[in-house]
């Protein structure tokens, strides 16, 4: 996956994501420190559908998000989560993330 355009990872070293399933991400973040989580993260349809993203963009939008996380609160990041679970948790989070792809 490529680096982000406009939005460096600000803490981890490395972010792998791979598709699991449909609609469904494996991610594995590396940190500064070597320590490495892991994360699982599924994509709604109906969410993709709300912001335009196709579905060629869908590990862009997976990516962008972990990266919005990160921004955020890095130790924060949930094990299992969806991409409605970040809209709820983070109000201005589907505003903000369709100016990342």
């Amino acid at each position: 996956m490529p680096p982000a355009e406009d939005h460096d990872l600000p803490e981890p070293a490395d972010l792998e994501i791979t598709a699991a399933d449909r609609h469904v991400y494996d991610v594995t973040i590396t940190h500064r420190s070597g320590a490495t989580t892991r994360h699982r993260v599924s994509v709604p349809e109906p969410l993709m559908a709300g912001l335009g993203v196709s579905a060629a963009q869908e590990p862009l939008l997976v990516r962008a998000t972990l990266v919005y996380l990160m921004e955020h609160d890095p130790a924060a990041v949930p094990e299992r989560f969806t991409l409605d679970d970040v809209g709820e948790a983070i109000p201005e989070y589907r505003e903000e993330i369709i100016g990342r792809l």
